[in-house]
């Protein structure tokens, strides 16, 4: 194999065979390609995309360049879920129990943030004790006597995309429809799944921006997920609000175990776990039908067993054995908590979602650079949803942050990000397609 007859094949418009793709990331993932290499590969797949055929060959490629789990024995089908990210997306946190507490097995393995996105990780660290990168081993008891466990990406779990994406990251070649489906899937593929809900985001507060292109990822991930023989669907979801009430990684979990505790009855947010849910059930071949899935996973949670799952999960990844009773003794509050005040009275008529995000990044519950340490106990909460009425001078969110001067300079932000309409808005419903 010569690399750079690789990179001059598809730079020039060629369809890489799958030996030609496979030799090429086995040599990334030994290091037998130079970063160059791989930034011209990965640049030449910008520009010239592939087929269907050659991004599961890539996928599988990237897959195969690490370890791949094994459930077999477990007694339970193997689910997941992922998004692409948005602001105050908790969705996993509460889908995960859920759907444990249904039958299923769910090994998640989630991400960090990135930009102005939140990350699953980063909020369960939150909890104090909480193992994100625990050992095979006790990632295995997890899903076993659990049922659900979410952790990080191990170094042994498709190591070929942790280089690729590095180098991808420092040369614009990030959003390559291509190159995303195999980074996603690879290491969701490696994880040993047997089906997948994917939440694809479209808004001012996702990475893709309108419909059509969240639509053309979708399609790339569903087919390519199905092409590798995983069953998958996905939501085309909205992401032109914070999809939560609450956006920062403590104010997420108290968020998620109110959610688990029959506390945001009728949210957007409650529709969307329910539609994940229920398509999971259905995919898995619990149930037959999304009436009686849905029907399944609101007992789920209306009987406690969600909650008492992820409860469960919490304790044998390290954190408190009594979390879900006494929440208050182990999540840390921010010292400085004020009100966003409403300038007019009106209805919320639009949000620029990514600015909650980035906010929330000024206040420390982000990362600038990757060495950056976040501060767990900064965010926003009790987010009013657009559509809503105010009062002048009624919350419309309040910040929490580390000292008066960030919560001020968030205040403004928060100000700045929302717009007022005079008369009653209409507002679209959270899910917008489904692919798949």
């Amino acid at each position: 194999m010569i690399p750079q007859e690789i990179i001059r094949r598809k730079r020039d418009g060629a369809i890489l065979t799958a030996g030609e793709i496979g030799d090429f990331i086995a040599a990334l993932s030994t290091g037998a390609i130079s970063e160059g290499q791989a930034a011209a590969f990965s640049m030449a797949v910008f520009f010239r995309g592939m087929t269907r055929d050659e991004t599961i060959a890539l996928t599988l490629a990237m897959r195969d360049s690490g370890d791949i789990l094994s459930w077999a024995g477990i007694g339970k089908p193997i689910a997941d879920k992922h998004s692409t990210g948005g602001v105050g997306d908790n969705v996993s946190l509460m889908l995960a129990p859920i759907v444990a507490a249904c039958g299923l097995a769910v090994p998640m393995i989630s991400g960090r943030g990135l930009g102005h996105t939140g990350g699953t990780l980063d909020k369960l660290e939150a909890i104090p004790g909480y193992n994100v990168m625990p050992d095979e081993t006790l990632f295995r008891r997890a899903v076993a006597e659990v049922g659900c466990a979410i952790i990080g990406q191990t170094g042994d779990l498709a190591p070929a995309d942790k280089r690729l994406y590095a180098i991808r990251d420092v040369t614009a070649t990030v959003d390559s429809v291509p190159l995303i489906t195999a980074s996603i899937l690879s290491k969701k593929l490696a994880a040993g799944l047997e089906t997948l809900v994917l939440d694809v985001k479209f808004g001012n507060g996702a990475f893709m921006q309108s419909t059509e292109d969240a639509e053309m990822l979708a399609r790339s991930l569903v087919d390519v997920a199905n092409g590798a023989g995983v069953q998958t669907s996905a939501l085309l979801t909205d992401m032109n609000q914070p999809l939560a009430d609450a956006a920062g990684n403590a104010l997420e979990i108290i968020h998620c175990l109110d959610f688990l505790d029959g506390k945001k009855g009728g949210t957007r947010i409650e529709t969307l776990v329910l539609a994940f849910a229920a398509d999971m059930l259905v995919q898995s071949d619990v149930v037959s039908n999304l009436v009686d899935a849905e029907r399944k996973v609101r007992h789920a949670l209306a009987s406690g067993a969600a909650i008492e799952h992820f409860g469960r999960m919490v304790a044998i990844l390290g954190g408190p054995k009594d979390f879900v009773e006494k929440p208050g003794q182990y999540i840390q509050r921010a010292p400085h908590i004020l009100p966003v005040p409403a300038p007019v009275t009106g209805w919320l008529s639009s949000c620029q979602t990514r600015d909650i995000g980035m906010a929330i990044v000024e206040l420390g519950g982000g990362r600038r650079l990757p060495k950056d340490v976040i501060d767990h106990r900064v965010g926003i909460s009790d987010i009013l949803p657009l559509g809503e009425r105010v009062e002048k001078g009624q919350p419309m969110a309040i910040v929490h942050a580390a000292t008066e001067q960030d919560a001020e300079r968030a205040i403004v932000t928060v100000l700045n990000a929302f717009s007022m309409s005079p008369v009653p808005v209409t507002v679209p419903p959270i899910i917008q397609g489904r692919v798949g």
